[in-house]
Parts: C-alpha cells; structure tokens; sequence
C-alpha cells in the first residue's frame, strides 16, 4: 500500500507514518517543513496555500508508485492562535482544497482530519457526528474544519469522491514536544510544573477529551483498511478516547508523575476556546471497532517518559 500523507512532520502524522512504515507499506510525506523527528520517509517541501497543482506536479515527478489513498492531516492548528491570525485558518481550507484537487484529478480516496471543534462550545453536552451545529462557528480554526468538512462532502456528491472524516479530540503523546512550533497544554504543564514553575489554567472547569496518539494512530489505521475495502465509505467520525478530564485534572496527573505539587493560577477560558467536549465515539466502536486503550491517568506518564528520554537522546547527540 502507498501512503500520502500531508502534514507528515506533525505528531499524528509522523505517528502515522512510521507505524505504517513498521508494517511493510510506503510512506510519501508532504509538509511546508522538514520532519524534525524522523528521515524514515521521504517528504514533499510544499506549501499547498500556494497553488493547487503543486501536489500533482511535484507528486508525478517524485514517486513511482501510484497513491492508494491521502490521509490529510495538514493544517494550522492552534485556536487562539488562529483568533490573533485569522488568515491561517483561511490557510487551512486552501490546503484542503488542494489536497481533494489532487484526489478528484487521480481517483484517490482521502481521509481528512477534522476536528471536535467543529462541534462548538458544547454546553448541551451532544457530540453524536450528526449533531454538529455548524450554523454558529466558535472560532476562525473551527469554520476552517466545517469548511474543509463541507468541501470534502461536496466532492463526494460531485466527483464520486471516497472519504472518511475523523474528528480528533486533543492527542497527545509521541512527537508533541515542539514547543518553540506550537503550544500544546500537556508539553507546556509539563515543561513548566517540572521547572517548578506556575502554570496558567484558563477554565478552571473547562472539561476535555483526551486522546493518546497511540489510540489516534489505531483509529486512522482501522479507517484506511475499511476505506480502501468499500466496507466503510462517505463517513464521519469522532476519533477520541471517549471521557472528559478538567485541565485541573491534567495538571495533577502531570504533578503526580514529576512527584511535584502543581501551582495553578486560573484564568478564564481565552476567545474561541471551547470549555467542555467529551465525544461519543460510539459510531467508531460500532464501524471500525476502534477500542481506545489509553486513558489520561495512564497516557501522561508514558507521555512524559518518551519526553525524557528524547531529551536525553538529544542531549547526547548534540
């Protein structure tokens, strides 16, 4: 099997990558960046904001073989980041439609990762797929996913386009430490809870869904078997651990596995930040019999070990 993966030298997809990689399949990665992590794969430098047949262009005169299938994780992907430079999440749809460009021209099926923001601030506690309400737009990062959603499906009843998309909820794990690239709230806790630094927890209730990335990587793996198969097509779905954890709660599990006391200082929730989402990953279990293994409690230990020992590595090459 031949793998195209954009956003390839982000976490999910150098996750991706690799244990595909592990399985005897090929990897094609396509990134604005060079992979950081790994060289295990090749990776495309292009910027699919700029024009919508560089993929095609670079991909025919790249790679032998012809692409099974695109899983499309590329994407700017910090909200608050994305409210102070809204143009980025207008990024967002243009690479999306780049990328479903590229599928329509070559009869590729695509995978393309969305997000739990689509859903809104969820006060109404309703994350069944089918209960996105996409009339109100929490943040410019969420109209950017409902967009891209939006194109995806409309190509499928234009092009006959196979899709599957995956809402994601907050995966951590391997590969996320780029901090000085883009903050993420387990690596930074970490970083400063370890320093014995004061941490700031914008929402004292705010109650989300965490997802390991092994679970993550597990999901996207069922999805692209099912896809390519015709068992499960035209598609969308919430890809999550399936329980909710306070960002309070984060912080202690962090402490507990530092063996330090975690100084909190709250603030309230930033704009378009959404403050409770636990997903119903009921449509996973029942099409793609995806099992999350990995709870919180569990995940940030392993999390903060692989940090550790990547500092550890890096420390020793440098």
């Amino acid at each position: 099997m031949h793998v195209l993966i954009t956003g390839s030298s982000g976490q999910i997809g150098t996750n991706l990558g690799l244990r595909l990689l592990s399985e005897g399949h090929s990897v094609l990665g396509v990134d604005k960046r060079l992979n950081e992590w790994t060289d295990a794969y090749p990776t495309e430098l292009i910027d699919l904001t700029d024009d919508h047949t560089l993929l095609e262009h670079a991909l025919n005169n790249s790679n032998g073989h012809p692409i099974d299938v695109v899983i499309h994780l590329g994407a700017h992907a910090k909200v608050y980041e994305l409210v102070e430079t809204p143009r980025r999440s207008l990024e967002n749809v243009e690479m999306t439609f780049s990328v479903l460009e590229y599928c329509r021209r070559q009869r590729v099926p695509v995978i393309f990762g969305s997000s739990r923001e689509v859903y809104g601030d969820v006060h109404r506690h309703i994350t069944e797929e089918a209960s996105a309400d996409f009339v109100v737009a929490e943040s410019p990062y969420s109209a950017s996913k409902i967009a891209g959603e939006a194109f995806t499906y409309s190509y499928a009843q234009c092009y006959g386009l196979n899709y599957l998309v995956f809402r994601f909820s907050n995966v951590y794990g391997r590969y996320d430490n780029d901090q000085h690239r883009m903050e993420r709230v387990i690596p930074l806790f970490t970083d400063l809870i370890s320093k014995g630094q004061e941490i700031t927890v914008y929402g004292r209730e705010k109650t989300l869904d965490f997802t390991y990335v092994d679970d993550c990587v597990a999901g996207i793996r069922l999805g692209i078997d099912k896809l390519l198969s015709g068992e499960v097509q035209n598609q969308t779905i919430n890809l999550a651990y399936g329980k909710g954890n306070t960002l309070v709660e984060v912080a202690e599990f962090i402490g507990k596995a530092l063996q330090m006391e975690p100084m909190m200082n709250f603030q309230p929730s930033r704009p378009g930040e959404v403050t409770r989402y636990v997903a119903d990953i009921g449509k996973a279990v029942s099409l793609l019999g995806y099992h999350p293994k990995t709870p919180l409690h569990q995940g940030i230990p392993r999390a903060i070990e692989w940090a550790s020992a990547f500092r550890d590595q890096k420390a020793l090459s440098s």
